[in-house]
């Protein structure tokens, strides 16, 4: 199973929406103390709607206990400084997507001691970044693609009409 990494997050909309997208992928999600919210927050309820009691979730003091609690865990860590683009790796089934919080991202003292696992996604000019959401989004469905989409469904079925054959 992917999981995906949340290093102190700030905004809780942000974070119910990345919610919504582990359960509807099957992965795992990790979240990193201290968080700019609750989690009991009606934003992040919101945002997540009824999904968020089907979130296969962890809490973590911080980074270093995150660490000790995931031993030889596979991370990749999403950053706007990484000279690797994110589908220049391959991704293993168990590995760890990092994503840092909303204003400064992960810190660089974390990045310099990981930068053969830094990844980041392409953006034009003087972008800052991505909605978090959406640049975990990218970088999981990349990940998943190259699993093969463990145990999704990859058909759509039609509600009123059928398909032509």
């Amino acid at each position: 199973m992917l999981n995906i990494v949340l290093l102190e997050p700030e905004i809780p909309a942000n974070t119910g929406n990345i919610g919504r997208t582990c359960v509807a992928s099957g992965t795992r999600l990790h979240l990193i103390e201290p968080l700019g919210f609750s989690l009991s927050e009606k934003a992040l309820k919101r945002a997540g709607m009824d999904y968020w009691k089907d979130l296969d979730v962890t809490t973590y003091i911080d980074y270093q206990d995150f660490l000790e609690q995931n031993p030889g865990a596979k991370i990749y860590m999403a950053t706007t400084k990484a000279r690797k683009v994110y589908t220049e790796v391959a991704y293993e089934p168990d590995c760890y997507i990092m994503f840092g919080k909303e204003s400064a991202g992960i810190p660089e003292e974390i990045l310099v001691e990981n930068q053969e696992n830094c990844v980041r996604i392409p953006m034009m000019g003087d972008i800052r970044s991505l909605n978090l959401g959406n640049s975990v989004a990218v970088v999981l469905y990349e990940a998943l693609r190259q699993n093969g989409f463990p145990g999704m469904n990859l058909e759509g079925q039609l509600h009123r009409l059928q398909w032509k054959e």
